[in-house]
């Protein structure tokens, strides 16, 4: 890889129970000196990401806000490009834009949204971002293309940032992470995602060797761009302790690991705030890893990590 970039921590969260509950969560989150709060996209238990994105904008002055990531199969790119580029214009340009191509098959089986193959999604969502981009540059612009037709539409709102807010895309598949490559200014590596559901063997696919055949694939498909490309990774799993052993232990065989593989997985951070921050440094002077996504529920707890290692 090259020179490092600094570290950037940002949270995913889900839900609030009210108003003023969403409003202190994020104003934290903010005096904490997280950079960003990330939403996802699915049916279950959380907001509605593009209000509660903007409600966010709203109850604060520096954080940014994300989504993690907006179901292209949710959303005609139109509409989505149209309701980016007023969260960026009305954020003051402090929208990163994550958009994917869809995984989880109880959303699209809870929804009656059919659900074709990985190679079908991730075409249509490559047909997607050019869509986007072109709306994104402002004026009339038409597109065709197998999975979308746009006819003399008006790119506007124009978005704040140019030549539009950060495109974030990531994946654990080869396909996916192409694209990425090609596409985004900031790529995720996560886990093969064709299980479509959460299980051990999804789990299996994040392991630290796995990830480097993950960032192999990007590199071929980056070229000369990779310097410009911001690397990251969400972490599904965090525990401050200081007996990161024993965690590891207890939680290893329920995904059909070794206690060794759950302290490398790279989407998973276990141990003491000194041992973290170690962990942290690691995985970016081996993957490249300089965007960091956590839990919201250990925000507080991972606040000394941040601290100590945002913008370093």
């Amino acid at each position: 890889m090259a020179d490092h970039r600094a570290f950037r921590f940002d949270v995913q969260e889900h839900r609030a129970h009210s108003a003023s509950h969403w409003r202190d969560k994020v104003r934290a989150l903010e005096s904490m000196a997280y950079s960003a709060v990330y939403l996802p996209d699915h049916f279950g238990d959380q907001l509605g990401p593009i209000a509660a994105l903007m409600a966010a904008a709203d109850a604060t002055t520096t954080l940014r806000i994300g989504s993690l990531v907006f179901d292209n199969d949710y959303r005609h790119p139109v509409v989505l490009a149209k309701e980016a580029a007023t969260l960026d214009l009305l954020s003051d340009g402090r929208l990163d834009l994550g958009i994917g191509a869809g995984w989880m098959v109880s959303d699209y089986e809870q929804a009656g949204i059919p659900f074709d193959s990985p190679g079908t999604r991730i075409e249509r969502l490559e047909e997607a971002v050019a869509i986007i981009k072109k709306f994104f540059a402002g004026g009339e612009f038409s597109f065709q293309g197998k999975h979308y037709s746009i006819n003399g539409i008006e790119g506007a709102p124009s978005p704040v940032q140019k030549p539009h807010p950060p495109l974030l895309l990531g994946g654990g598949g080869r396909k996916m992470l192409h694209l990425a490559a090609r596409e985004a200014d900031i790529v995720h590596v996560n886990y093969k995602l064709s299980e479509g559901q959460i299980n051990p063997k999804l789990v299996q696919t994040g392991m630290a060797d796995a990830t480097d055949e993950k960032l192999g694939w990007i590199r071929e498909a980056a070229g000369d761009r990779l310097e410009s490309i911001e690397l990251g990774f969400t972490v599904f799993f965090a525990n401050v302790t200081d007996d990161r052993e024993s965690i590891a232990s207890a939680i290893a065989p329920s995904m059909r690991l070794e206690p060794r593989d759950v302290l490398e997985m790279p989407h998973f951070l276990i141990g003491t705030i000194e041992q973290i921050e170690e962990d942290l440094q690691a995985r970016r002077e081996r993957y490249g890893f300089s965007h960091v996504i956590v839990p919201g529920e250990v925000a507080e707890q991972l606040a000394p990590v941040v601290e100590r290692l945002a913008g370093k």
